[in-house]
């Protein structure tokens, strides 16, 4: 390690907890540091977190990290924060939270999106924030807590109430107040901004009785947003030089800087986002238009979809139906068997983009005598695939742009299997990079542009590492006819 070395600290502040890393500004990590965070479940669908613990967590990973760093804290130039979308907190003229964070889980809203679409919503809240009437995005989150909870209502109408997604939250906290800013892509997540004025709309404001809440200034993802000294872990005030929704730091962090280039989240559900260029496209087919990443010198829209059940289909039929004991056991089972004519349809929330079809829980069809529990495990994790195959396809119909090439992370990337089968029925290459904290990866490098470490994001791209390039095989043709008949049973539903 260089003594004259400079350093980007990277927050990562997730769902179910908050990670720091240290990078140089060549992309390596030099120390981590990671705290967890609870959420609670108050009553059927509401999910919340405590805004206060979320900002402790990040003073307590930014303290680990920084422990186990063998450079100096003067060594560190810059922070920047990527963050959960969608979770709405709400604070007062003091700072104090009005009531807990309503995360982008919570499902409270769901009769206040009824009621949207029965009076006609959609196509103009399609039309000037490119998202669709969902529980999932802010605002009907803030419509509902107006609507039920007092203490709310009275401070919007005595313009005391200020909203804030996870990033202007933490930088409000962490500037002692002096700062109350978003970034361009977690404001286009709140179903309050418009995508191409890249502004709050007023309009949608009032039409939701929001008139009289007070919103962060909307800025570029890397911007001067503010300088913090982490409650005294630091000596000195450092700039915090970006700021970005998590699954947009991905992007940026995987490469998808380009037309064509796509990345797809694997976990539990699984995110799908390509870049779509220098304008917003319509939100059609399920899809949301969203920006990608924005900077003083260009902005970059993305489609992306929403697929509900990925790695959480194999993990039912072992947790639930206990189908096998270990995932060792349905790996192999993947790799020696074919799925005889068994297709899983992971409905157990519905199926999500581009189908949006809620048949009443999952389907296991195709049975027949002859079908073993093999056959049934290597259909549940097709299914994943077919439907990223599914969101892709109708992405690629939008943008008039086909899939140059798909970069994948999250927990699922760790099964060769289904890497090549994503790449047989996609017919396009699959990729991994080395690095697995890949939005901190992104938060850091649009940190390191803003400080003038590196000329542009495309100089980064080209020092990525790349683990592993999954080239489509000889299963390509097998995989097509498997996603057809697919399709015929979806059309069933």
């Amino acid at each position: 390690m260089k003594a004259d070395m400079q350093y980007i600290l990277a927050i990562d502040q997730g769902t179910s907890g908050t990670k720091a890393l240290v990078f140089d500004f060549e992309g390596q990590v030099h120390a981590r540091g990671f705290v967890a965070v609870p959420c609670t479940h108050p009553r059927t669908g509401f999910v919340e977190q405590d805004p206060d613990l979320i900002y402790e967590s990040v003073l307590q990973a930014v303290s680990s990290c920084l422990g186990a760093f063998e450079g100096e804290s003067k060594d560190i130039a810059g922070v920047g924060i990527s963050n959960q979308r969608e979770t709405v907190v709400l604070w007062d003229a003091e700072g104090r939270p009005i009531v807990p964070a309503v995360s982008w889980q919570c499902q409270r809203s769901l009769a206040i999106c009824d009621r949207f679409k029965r009076e006609g919503r959609g196509p103009t809240i399609a039309e000037k924030t490119g998202l669709l009437i969902d529980p999932y995005f802010s605002g009907t989150k803030l419509v509902w807590l107006n609507e039920n909870d007092e203490q709310v209502r009275s401070h919007i109408k005595a313009g005391t109430a200020h909203f804030g997604t996870v990033d202007s939250w933490l930088l409000h906290r962490l500037t002692g107040g002096t700062a109350y800013r978003t970034d361009y892509t977690n404001a286009s997540r709140t179903m309050l901004f418009d995508l191409r004025n890249l502004a709050w709309d007023r309009e949608l404001l009032a039409d939701f009785g929001l008139q009289g809440l007070q919103l962060p200034e909307p800025h570029p993802s890397s911007f001067d947003f503010g300088a913090s000294d982490f409650d005294g872990i630091f000596d000195r005030p450092v700039p915090i030089v970006s700021m970005i929704g998590d699954s947009h730091a991905a992007a940026v962090g995987e490469g998808c800087l380009s037309p064509g280039m796509g990345k797809a989240t694997m976990g539990t559900g699984s995110s799908i986002m390509m870049n779509v260029g220098g304008k917003p496209l319509p939100a059609t087919h399920g899809l949301v238009s969203t920006v990608c990443l924005a900077t003083d010198q260009r902005i970059d829209y993305a489609l992306e979809g929403i697929v509900i059940s990925a790695g959480s289909t194999p993990s039912f039929l072992k947790e639930k139906l206990r189908l096998f004991d270990d995932f060792i056991e349905a790996e192999r089972a993947f790799t020696e068997y074919d799925n005889g004519g068994v297709f899983f349809i992971p409905a157990f929330s519905g199926i999500g983009c581009p189908h949006w079809k809620y048949p009443g829980g999952a389907q296991i069809v195709g049975l027949n005598f002859s079908t073993s529990w093999q056959n049934v495990a290597r259909a549940a994790y097709e299914s994943i695939v077919y439907q990223i195959k599914d969101v892709i396809s109708v992405m690629e119909g939008e943008a008039h742009v086909p899939l140059r090439e798909l970069f994948v992370d999250g927990g699922l990337v760790q099964r060769p299997f289904l890497l090549q089968y994503l790449a047989d029925t996609l017919n396009r290459p699959v990729s991994t990079l080395a690095l697995s904290e890949i939005s901190a990866a992104g938060a850091a490098v649009l940190a390191a542009l803003k400080l003038g470490a590196i000329s542009s994001l495309d100089a980064y791209r080209k020092t990525r590492v790349v683990a592993r390039r999954v080239e489509p095989g000889a299963g390509v043709e097998a995989a097509s006819r498997n996603h057809a008949q697919w399709l015929q049973w979806i059309g069933r539903l």
